[in-house]
């Protein structure tokens, strides 16, 4: 039962109670709240123990969170306060299956269910430390309004989230008035020393459309090396740019000293085509190309549980980028040699379709690395993927940051996100938002007024 008339030290600090969905997002989250006490909820551990095996991120965030624990506990019990990482941060404990004595979520909400027993350990918290501010902290929304419901405070996660996500970088300036002399050495030479031309936004690699009255050109700008040049609109692996952004996109996948890319935009907007498109015009440069995206798992399963091979459990979920495949070979139907060579890459496996499970563990020396719908991974695994980044690869990340499939994720809290605005003023790093859907007037129809 929860205990009375306790002392309380510091009246200042909280305690976070944090639930299972936290830590599959960031198993190191229970470092991240300063001065605060953090509490975990013994159904949490319960939770986490069903996820510890298997080969998914969701698992390898169980695994590091209980190993975590385990060495911050040393020979401690967890059931009373442990100190975290350093003396300047908070203290950490399990709650055991205490019953608040005032407000009970399972007799509100209904027995049986974990959620309403974690409502309830941090109910007894907030009955036993009654000068200190407890906090629930999930990503989980139903449960958050559950909490507030309790006259319990709860909140998101908020380690990793874009403040204003609509103010997230597009990749690309447009500048009036710019001096003509300038517009027109770019377009003569193609490329030019930058060094001394007023730009803004010149913190990392960037895109600018220059204006003078009626003369325009595109350009790219290298912060490393200092230059401009001309973007250019011509076709790669018989794919051409519709619009300037694509045009933009092409530019940063060809750009050998560009070795992070990423795209970001609505359906059909084509960024996984001209992904695709680059990989295949560059594929003499890269010992294979790798294309991949999350597999959004469904209640809580992982693919292993559908019948079949890894092929048949996983072709439904790779159909669309088999369908960019087939769309550039029908660009190639007259020229036989080609669309041989075509599937010649796919039987030797210099293009691996596959998704990002099975791709994990590899080491990436000398390939071209696309993930597709990167909108549904975690900050943590954007991380992690860049991380495994050997020597002459490159990685593109494509996703649509308003899509997203994953339960806990939204536009702030997601991967891409996340890279675009941590990344954004890096040397080998260039983005690209793409504004205008290309697959058809229809589709257009459905992203403007539906």
């Amino acid at each position: 039962m929860a205990k009375k008339g306790k002392t309380h030290i510091n009246p200042t600090k909280k305690i976070f109670v944090l639930d299972t969905s936290v830590i599959l997002y960031d198993h190191d989250a229970i470092n991240n709240f300063h001065e605060h006490d953090v509490a975990i909820p013994i159904q949490v551990l319960e939770e986490l123990d069903h996820f510890k095996s298997g080969n998914d991120t969701r698992n390898f965030e169980a695994r590091s969170f209980i190993r975590l624990i385990d060495q911050t506990s040393k020979q401690q019990l967890i059931s009373d306060w442990v100190q975290l990482k350093t003396e300047s941060a908070g203290k950490f404990r399990v709650i055991l299956n205490d019953q608040p004595l005032k407000i009970d979520a399972e007799e509100i909400f209904g027995k049986g269910k974990t959620d309403h027993k974690i409502l309830n350990a941090a109910l007894t918290l907030k009955e036993e430390y009654v000068n200190k501010k407890v906090v629930l902290v999930s990503k989980d929304i139903c449960l958050r309004l559950k909490a507030k419901a309790l006259d319990l405070h709860a909140e998101d996660y908020e380690t990793g989230k874009i403040k204003n996500v609509d103010e997230l970088y597009a990749g690309k300036t447009e500048l009036s008035n710019f001096p003509e002399s300038i517009i027109d050495e770019v377009k003569k030479n193609k490329f030019i020393e930058a060094e001394n031309i007023a730009l803004s936004a010149k913190e990392g690699n960037h895109f600018y459309v220059l204006k003078n009255k009626r003369k325009v050109v595109n350009v790219f700008y290298n912060y490393a090396l200092k230059t401009l040049s001309a973007v250019s609109t011509d076709a790669i692996f018989k794919i051409k740019p519709k619009n300037i952004e694509q045009a933009c996109a092409i530019h940063a996948l060809l750009d050998p000293n560009i070795k992070l890319v990423s795209i970001q935009g609505n359906a059909g907007t084509g960024k996984t085509l001209l992904a695709l498109a680059s990989a295949l015009e560059q594929r003499r440069e890269f010992r294979q190309i790798y294309i991949t995206r999350p597999i959004v798992s469904l209640s809580n399963k992982d693919i292993g549980f559908l019948p079949g091979d890894a092929k048949s459990k996983t072709d439904p979920f790779m159909a669309p980028i088999w369908d960019n495949l087939r769309f550039i070979k029908d660009q190639f139907s007259g020229d036989e040699k080609m669309t041989a060579k075509i599937d010649e890459l796919i039987t030797t496996e210099k293009i691996a379709i596959a998704p990002l499970a099975f791709i994990r563990g590899r080491t990436l020396t000398k390939i071209f690395f696309i993930i597709d719908e990167a909108q549904n991974l975690t900050p943590h695994e954007v991380k992690t993927i860049i991380s495994r980044a050997g020597e002459h690869t490159k990685i593109v990340f494509t996703g649509d940051i308003y899509q997203i499939d994953t339960p806990y994720l939204d536009s702030e809290s997601n991967g891409l996100s996340y890279l675009i605005e941590n990344a954004k003023n890096h040397p080998l790093y260039a983005h690209i938002t793409l504004q205008k859907g290309e697959r058809s007037e229809l589709a257009n129809l459905a992203n403007a007024l539906l």
